[in-house]
């Protein structure tokens, strides 16, 4: 069975609701898993934009999170520690949690949600940047599953 990470919130390779961006409420979508490697300590998800003008842009971090759960709810706070134990850090937007897509007018954008079963949680302050949340989960990566929308204004 393949780790798999899916949403009712649109279809995979499909249009994410501008409720879930910064045309609309800018909340997180509901997002579940299953079939995470048996090992798996904790989870790291981050969402990105690989087709924003400047390069990749970071529009989630969210680390730490307990291999125990199974999914995420819509509107996950944004605030630093959520669901008991994880973190979550700093965005492109330079705020905590999730900032929701926001091209500039034109073409869509694809925005890609990686979720990442890690053997070990890390050891990172909430806050934490894109780069010393990768930094960190060098050689702990168990698996990967992924889930692509995409969006336009």
């Amino acid at each position: 069975m393949t780790f798999a990470l899916q949403t009712n919130a649109f279809p995979s390779a499909g249009v994410i609701p501008a409720k879930y961006t910064c045309s609309g409420a800018d909340l997180s979508p509901e997002l579940s898993w299953n079939h995470a490697p048996a090992s798996t300590r904790a989870l790291v998800l981050i969402m990105d934009d690989p087709d924003a003008p400047s390069g990749t842009f970071t529009h989630w971090i969210l680390y730490n999170l307990s291999s125990q759960e199974k999914q995420l709810p819509e509107n996950l706070p944004k605030t630093e520690q959520v669901l008991a134990e994880a973190l979550q850090g700093r965005n492109d937007f330079g705020r905590t949690g999730y900032g929701g897509p926001c091209p500039p007018p034109g073409r869509p954008h694809r925005y890609f949600f990686k979720l990442y079963a890690l053997d070990t949680k890390l050891n990172l302050k909430a806050g934490a940047s894109r780069k010393e949340v990768e930094v960190a989960m060098k050689g702990h990566i168990l698996g990967q599953a992924e889930l692509m929308g995409t969006f336009k204004r």
